[in-house]
C-alpha cells in the first residue's frame, strides 16, 4: 500500500458534575452530564512487515491509555468547578471528595481547550491530534478542529 493520511477516531464516555461560576440560568446548579469523547488523529499508517504495529496510524490500545490518563480517569465522577467556587465548596467533605477547581469556567467549550492540551503532546512522531469532539448531551457538544485553530 502507498503512504496516505488516515483519520482514526476513538469514543469514550464519562460522568461529570459541574456548575458555572454566575451563570443567569440552571447550568449555575451544580448538576451532571454522561460526557461522550471523540478523539480523531491523523496519521500515515506504519508500513514494516513484521512490526506489532504494521498498518497502523496507531493503536487504538494506545490511543486509549493516554485519554483515560489524561481525560477520562480525572474527570470521572468528579465535580468540576471554578476556582470562584474554592471557599463555597472548600469545606465540603465526603461526597464531594473528588472535586477539581480550574481556573476556567467549566463550560464544554473550555473543557475540550483543556482535553486538547492534555493529550495533544502525548502523541507519537508523526501522529497528530485532528479534533476532538465533547458531546454534554445527546444534541450538545463542542468541537475543536487543527484546521480551525490553524486560522
Amino acid at each position: 500500500m502507498s503512504a496516505h493520511p488516515i483519520r482514526i477516531t476513538k469514543r469514550y464516555s464519562f460522568e461529570l458534575a459541574h456548575a458555572l461560576y454566575a451563570h443567569d440560568g440552571g447550568c449555575a446548579q451544580v448538576h451532571g452530564h454522561s460526557y461522550v469523547l471523540e478523539v480523531t488523529l491523523l496519521g500515515i499508517p506504519r508500513v514494516e512487515q513484521g512490526h506489532p504495529k504494521n498498518g497502523m496510524v496507531m493503536d487504538f490500545a494506545d490511543l486509549k491509555a493516554i485519554v483515560n490518563k489524561e481525560v477520562v480517569h480525572r474527570y470521572d465522577h468528579a465535580l468540576l468547578l471554578s476556582e470562584q467556587h474554592r471557599e463555597t465548596i472548600g469545606t465540603l467533605g465526603s461526597p464531594f471528595g473528588k472535586v477539581l477547581f480550574v481556573p476556567w469556567q467549566p463550560t464544554c467549550e473550555n473543557m475540550v481547550l483543556d482535553i486538547v492540551a492534555r493529550i495533544g503532546t502525548q502523541l507519537p512522531a508523526g501522529v497528530s491530534l485532528l479534533a476532538v469532539r465533547l458531546h454534554e448531551t445527546a444534541t450538545s457538544y463542542a468541537e475543536w478542529n487543527v484546521h480551525d485553530a490553524i486560522r
